[in-house]
Parts: structure tokens; C-alpha cells; sequence
């Protein structure tokens, strides 16, 4: 009798510990996966999303989009660095993102040691727009116009920090001229005085001012990038203008707290990269004004070093300055 209790206790704790084996093995993932972004609705979010439902239908996960507003992302990230190093918190990140360090000196984490990168989402090009009112037909001749008016001019942006703000000041660092940045804390609003003539130029995502443009209540003097948009064939880039210097892309990625499992990341970059290739996700995203980007875990690690770098340079020179 007391050899049998003994064989059930033994059989039980066998159980047990199998048991505990198999919750320790089961593959990654084995419960939702939250991805905590930036304010709803802006370029960033909207990749975020069509990635989290394409992974929901191909892989069956559950991908949920949080969105933690505010600080140039420093809010989110800080949301992340609550959490376990584990891969079911994910950080969403963009241009701004990489200049926080560099534009905020109250930063209690660093990007490139409190988190390991993931995936670069997309890329996308903005658009230099100016009120009809305004003189100049090209961005040679609106530089002409600010050298000749000094301060007179003002330029909006969705915020400090945002690829409107950066592009507005490297327009001021590469051609000497002056301008005066005016932020807002929603985009809608900065459209609003664009068109009625309170600001008199602006860089920003295509996608809202299209219509606009071709209604021609903007202008569309240049693009940001090396090459010219398909939806805006005959808008100049910055480059073709002579500026190359003014060339900026506005991105998109993931990050993960720094000492997740090689095997999560490496698991969620597969799964994410072959979403990416996808026609339906790559026209999805093109919809937005984005370009889908794709690519290896450590090369977007590269890409987000050379991104800190190169905007903690730009600050430094511009003197730009973070008004809290």
C-alpha cells in the first residue's frame, strides 16, 4: 500500500514537472502581442495597423495597437520599459523618435541600450506645399523670397521634433535663409492656417493635401526625397532643385526591450518581413503616402544608430530648441 502511495506521488510529480517543461517550450508566441504606438491616426499608427491585421490572418496572432500619445514617442517607449523583456510588447517608432535624445535633455532611457531594434516598417517622402498667395513657383525661388524677407515668413508643422519641423530648419541651415517655425499640436489645425494664408509653407505627408493640390489651393514647389512621386509626376525632388542637402525620408519601425530573446525577435522579424512582401499590405501602405522597407533585425539597428547620429548633429547646428 505504501509502495503504491509512493508510485502515485512519483506518477504525480512526473506530471508536474512535464507539465511545467511544456508551458516552458511552447513556441513564441503563445498569448497577444501588443504593439504601443504614437497619436492614432498619423503615418506611423496606420503601417502599425495594417502590419498587426496582416499577422492576425496569416499567422493567426493576436496583434493589438495601443496608441500612448505624446513626448515625441518618449511616453510610449516609457510604456515599453514597463514591461517584460519578452517580445509581446513592442515599441512603434519614427523620425522624431530618433531625435528625442538629441532635443530632450530629461530622457531617463537611451534607444540604442534600453531597446533592441526589430524591423524598419516603411519610409516616406513629404511634400514642400505653400500658400498660392506666396510668390514663388519653385524652391529656388521661395529661397529667394526668404532671403529677401527675412523672419516675414512662417512655416507649421505638427509639432516640435516632427519631419516638418526637421525639414524646415535644415532648409534654414542649408541656405542661410529665416523663418519663423510655428508648432501645433494637431495636424488638422496646421493644414487649416496653411490654407487660409496664417502660415505660408509647410512639409508634410501627401496624403492630406493632394486634393488640395490639385484643386490648387496649395502649391507644390519640391519632394523630400531622391525621386519623385508617382501621385505628383511633375513635382521637382530637392535634389533636381539643387538642394540635396534638404533630402529627408520620414520612417517607420519596431523596437523591443533590450534583452528579449533572440528567438522572439528573430520569429517576429520573419513573420513581420514576410507581411511586408505581401501585394495587398505593400499597396495598402502605399495608399498613405509609404513605401513598405523590410529588412534584417541588425540592419535597422544600423539605420537607427546613423538616424541619431546624424539629427544630434543637426541639432547641435541648427540650435533648435524644445519648447516644454
Amino acid at each position: 500500500m505504501r509502495q503504491s502511495s509512493q508510485l502515485v506521488v512519483s506518477a504525480a510529480a512526473c506530471w508536474l514537472l512535464a507539465s511545467i517543461v511544456s508551458i516552458g517550450a511552447q513556441p513564441f508566441p503563445s498569448q497577444p502581442i501588443r504593439i504601443v504606438a504614437g497619436a492614432a491616426g498619423n503615418p506611423g499608427d496606420i503601417v502599425s495597423r495594417i502590419v498587426a491585421n496582416e499577422l492576425g490572418r496569416a499567422e493567426g496572432w493576436r496583434v493589438i495597437v495601443e496608441n500612448k500619445p505624446g513626448g515625441m514617442q518618449t511616453i510610449a517607449a516609457a510604456e515599453v520599459l514597463k514591461q517584460s523583456a519578452d517580445g509581446y510588447t513592442i515599441l512603434q517608432i519614427a523620425l522624431p523618435t530618433a531625435v528625442a535624445p538629441a532635443l530632450l535633455t530629461n530622457l531617463n532611457f537611451r534607444l540604442d541600450t534600453d531597446f533592441a531594434p526589430l524591423i524598419k516598417l516603411a519610409t516616406a517622402d513629404h511634400i514642400l506645399v505653400v500658400h498660392p498667395s506666396v510668390s514663388a513657383a519653385s524652391l529656388p525661388q521661395l529661397v529667394a523670397l526668404l532671403k529677401n524677407q527675412p523672419d516675414k515668413l512662417t512655416f507649421s508643422s505638427g509639432g516640435f521634433g516632427s519631419p516638418a519641423h526637421l525639414a524646415g530648419d535644415l532648409l534654414k541651415l542649408q541656405t542661410g535663409v529665416r523663418a519663423t517655425h510655428v508648432p501645433y499640436s494637431a495636424l488638422p489645425r496646421a493644414i487649416a492656417d496653411l490654407l487660409n494664408g496664417t502660415n505660408q509653407f509647410q512639409f508634410i505627408n501627401p496624403l492630406p493635401v493632394l486634393d488640395l493640390i490639385s484643386a490648387g489651393k496649395l502649391r507644390a514647389l519640391a519632394v523630400t526625397g531622391t525621386t519623385r512621386m508617382p501621385v505628383l509626376k511633375d513635382v521637382p525632388t530637392v535634389v533636381e532643385e539643387g538642394f540635396p542637402g534638404l533630402v529627408i525620408r520620414d520612417w517607420f519601425g519596431l523596437l523591443v526591450k533590450g534583452g528579449t530573446p533572440h528567438d522572439a525577435v528573430l520569429r517576429l522579424n520573419e513573420a513581420i518581413n514576410t507581411v511586408l512582401k505581401k501585394p495587398e499590405v505593400r499597396e495598402a501602405i502605399a495608399k498613405f503616402g509609404a513605401e513598405p522597407a523590410g529588412g534584417s533585425a541588425r540592419e535597422f539597428g544600423e539605420f537607427l544608430g546613423a538616424q541619431l547620429a546624424y539629427w544630434g548633429k543637426v541639432i547641435n547646428e541648427t540650435g533648435m530648441k524644445m519648447h516644454q
